[in-house]
């Protein structure tokens, strides 16, 4: 059994908002475990990003959103999709590549997209998502929206120039934008201290006039609280934030990983800050939760992956007459 480091964050909310935490943060580890073991099976193919430990962030972070704020997400966002409500189903299927996915299988894994839920992208390239938050925020600045833009990161992006000009125009145009870093330290596979000079990465940040605050992203309760701070405070000024959240993904960056960057030892180690094990045990603790209640949990879980697998399994391949369809505008076509 995996012994657990309880986190020395903030204490637990209420019984109903903590067991709702603890489910979003298992349906995406566990949908995202199945998500390994079909591409294994070569049911998904392309690329596959897992964000197996850095639960906590997507988690907590959207406890802070409204669903009229927009949420601008990196390649590794399935979990940012799930609590942005996205069914496991559409983003299964968008996986296999079939019509019933949330992009009609034509984006992938990298390209989760629902507008009606305001979740753009899934974006590939690094630090891309960047740029389309600024424009989401600044045109809801124009339109008097009192909504948030939350765009989430990694440590990576915030070497390249999109970062820098986006959060200098969000500084320079007071825009609500809530700059999300996932720093989980290695980027694609690149340690930090080996590929930005300034590790300090709120103050860069910083640098632009932007309020900064940093906070230990393997503990979802504290995560959450911090970006209900920085959300308030976004929604009082009309200004930027920028949340640094200090997390570690368990897997390789990708299924082509092969992981020579890190020892197998520092994974483990980290291990032992796992959010969903660190929550369990808290839940536990007060009483909120026993075995019988987390078994029924998981089963329930694993029905709704079943269900998703079995959707996807089911849906249609996209008919070849219609692969040039939406390559240029065309009015005439829905």
């Amino acid at each position: 059994m995996t012994t657990v480091n309880p986190p020395s964050g903030q204490p637990l909310v209420n019984r109903e908002q903590s067991l709702h935490i603890l489910r979003q943060m298992l349906r995406i580890r566990r949908f995202e475990e199945k998500s390994a073991e079909l591409y294994s099976a070569m049911k998904i193919r392309g690329f596959l990003h897992l964000y197996i430990g850095e639960e906590a962030v997507a988690v907590g972070v959207a406890e802070a959103l409204t669903a009229n704020d927009a949420v601008v997400a990196t390649y590794r966002e399935h979990g940012h999709a799930m609590v942005r409500g996205m069914s496991m189903a559409a983003i299964m299927a968008e996986m296999y590549g079939k019509v019933d996915g949330c992009c009609r299988g034509r984006g992938g894994s990298m390209h989760l997209f629902d507008a009606e839920r305001r979740l753009y992208g899934g974006n590939a390239i690094v630090a891309g998502g960047l740029p389309v938050a600024i424009g989401l925020a600044l045109a809801d600045k124009m339109q008097q929206k009192n909504r948030v833009t939350c765009c989430c990161f990694g440590e990576g992006a915030m070497a390249e120039g999109e970062f820098h000009e986006s959060i200098n125009l969000a500084a320079l145009w007071q825009l609500p934008v809530l700059f999300v870093c996932e720093n989980n330290l290695y980027a694609m596979g690149t340690a930090l201290k080996l590929s930005e000079s300034v590790t300090d990465l709120p103050s860069k940040a910083a640098a632009y006039a932007v309020p900064t605050a940093s906070v230990d992203g393997m503990d979802v309760i504290a995560v959450a609280e911090a970006a209900g701070e920085a959300s308030k405070t976004i929604r009082e000024t009309g200004g930027p934030f920028f949340l640094e959240c200090r997390t570690y993904r368990f897997r390789p960056h990708s299924m082509f990983d092969p992981e020579f960057y890190r020892s197998k030892q520092e994974v483990e180690e980290w291990k032992q800050h796992c959010p969903i094990l660190s929550l369990t045990m808290r839940l536990k603790e007060c009483g909120w939760l026993d075995d019988s209640a987390l078994e029924k949990l998981e089963g329930e879980i694993t029905a709704e992956i079943t269900t998703a697998v079995e959707f996807a399994e089911q849906s249609e391949w996209e008919a070849i007459t219609d692969l040039t369809r939406f390559v240029y505008s065309d009015p005439e076509v829905n």
